[in-house]
């Protein structure tokens, strides 16, 4: 292991650039943040710093806390849902028990990498595997991949699958597939399936299809093992995680050596920072 060069933090740039999101304030371990016509506040544990922004939250439509829940003048609209694009993809949102309202803002910073990647390619194949609502999936597809989109949760599978609806994609060349990413894996290197390039955002803990439990830590070099197996010889892989502990040099070490790892994470207009991971990511066509 070794070799991580890390790179400056993940911001939106030119080519990710999004009117209907801002990160106004983080600190003391919350966010502030505008999706679209609402502004919610939520936790945020690695907003470690004081708030930059303190008048800023006076003013916020709908509040998330972990022994309440919801809460706020905008939870009745927030509950029908609302649309915000992200990068060109328009994704509808809504709130969650978890204190997630459908999409990861960050893994917007991730795209311009991804389309760069793709339009080198003619016709690639990609493997999305913890695949969550669409984001990554539909910004993919509409730069010309053929996309397995992969997640464990039905109903994240039936979001993303309304969110491609909502962008008119819903003919694109998307698999869409409720199934554990580590058995899916396995199955595509018995089948001798190759992917031009995969992406990959497990979590810290979770649980399969099947109820076999997740370990990050413990399951993700396994896995990565047999993705290997499935990359193209000139793949690229792209690897982000929202793991506390895991700084961009551990996990870039994950993937070995010559890789470019940094942090996951985004500015707000306020001059706050958010820490939200890392991300790993290489090319072999390089």
């Amino acid at each position: 292991m070794g070799g991580v060069r890390p790179e400056p933090r993940g911001g939106f740039d030119d080519d990710a650039v999004v009117d209907d999101y801002e990160l106004l304030d983080a600190g003391d371990e919350a966010r502030l943040e505008r999706f679209g016509e609402l502004v919610v506040a939520r936790p945020a544990p690695g907003a470690w710093s004081r708030r930059a922004a303190p008048e800023r939250w006076a003013d916020v439509d709908l509040t998330y806390a972990r022994e309440a829940g919801w809460h706020g003048a905008g939870l009745e609209q927030a509950r029908a849902g609302w649309t915000v694009g992200f990068a060109g993809v328009e994704l509808e949102l809504r709130p969650t028990d978890a204190g997630q309202v459908g999409v990861f803002p960050e893994h917007a910073t991730m795209l311009p990498w991804l389309i760069e990647r793709l339009r080198q390619r003619e016709t690639p194949s990609v493997l999305h595997l913890f695949a969550s609502t669409g984001l990554l999936t539909l910004g993919m597809a509409r730069a010309g991949a053929a996309v397995a989109h992969v997640d464990a949760s039905r109903p994240s599978i039936a979001w993303a699958r309304a969110n491609a609806a909502r962008n008119d994609m819903t003919a694109a060349p998307i698999r869409w597939l409720v199934d554990d990413a580590r058995a899916f894996v396995a199955r595509e290197v018995r089948r001798g399936r190759r992917y031009d390039g995969v992406v990959l955002d497990p979590p810290t803990y979770g649980h399969g299809t099947s109820g076999k439990a997740w370990r990050l830590e413990r399951d993700l070099p396994v896995l990565l093992d047999d993705i290997d197996r499935l990359l193209a010889p000139e793949g690229f892989l792209l690897l982000t995680a929202h793991t506390g502990s895991l700084d961009p040099f551990a996990l870039g070490g994950f993937l070995g050596r010559g890789v470019d790892a940094g942090e996951l994470s985004l500015d707000a207009t306020s001059g706050a920072r958010l820490h939200l991971g890392a991300f790993a990511r290489f090319d072999r066509a390089a």
